[in-house]
């Protein structure tokens, strides 16, 4: 199938898992396809040239990549959201073009990586979108309402290495392939208060988790 057929199946069975689950943050994602499918399209032609992805189908891009940054969509608030280590943009694009009213940083090490993120800033029109090319220690502290990680390891390790971004009352986002350990959410437990929350993304097979974390008041 196409790219155009991947991505219309994808978004209709995102949309009736939404349904089903009588989300809070129902959004029209049908509205965006354009836009969705214009990044996939960007994504694939720089991915040629700068090896941005290991996943190169159609349908694994939507699949893995796509729909896999969408399902955290109910859990994100605040104005201001930094994705850290954020790679080809996931899931800070797909988030951003859903959310244009809220403001989203995207910060990679990798300066190809942060090449193509201003590339598909300026391609798809997303004035919410803020790309900074540094480390995750070197961001000056304070201003997000959440911060957004992908397969953050060690995971013990990941409150003290961006706590220094967030709001006295902000909260990380951890996304995970897998549920923690007993022994690190304990780990983390000392850090701050912790929920774990399971995700099923359509057409994936694999399990999905994230955990929201706030980190406790004498932490930061």
């Amino acid at each position: 199938m196409s790219l155009e057929t991947e991505l219309a199946d994808g978004l209709q069975a995102f949309a009736a898992a939404q349904q089903k689950m009588l989300s809070s943050c129902s959004l029209d994602v049908f509205s965006v396809e354009a836009v969705f499918l214009n990044y996939l399209r960007l994504l694939q032609h720089w991915n040629k040239a700068f090896n941005l992805t290991a996943i190169r189908d159609d349908r694994g891009q939507v699949i893995r990549h796509l729909l896999d940054s969408l399902v955290i969509l109910p859990f994100v608030s605040g104005d201001q959201i930094i994705d850290v280590g954020t790679g080809a943009g996931l899931p800070g694009i797909p988030l951003a073009i859903c959310l244009p009213n809220q403001n989203f940083v995207l910060v990679d090490s990798n300066s190809k990586k942060t090449r193509f993120l201003t590339q598909a800033k300026v391609a798809l029109g997303l004035q919410n979108l803020t790309v900074i090319h540094n480390r995750v220690d070197a961001i000056p502290a304070g201003g997000f309402d959440q911060v957004i990680c992908r397969a953050f390891k060690p995971l013990e390790s990941l409150v003290p290495a961006i706590k220094h971004l967030l709001k006295e009352d902000g909260v990380i986002l951890a996304m995970l392939g897998k549920s923690p350990e007993a022994d690190v959410l304990r780990q983390l437990e000392l850090q701050a208060t912790t929920r774990l929350w399971p995700l099923s993304v359509p057409g994936l097979q694999e399990e999905r988790f994230l955990i929201e974390i706030r980190p406790r008041a004498e932490c930061l």
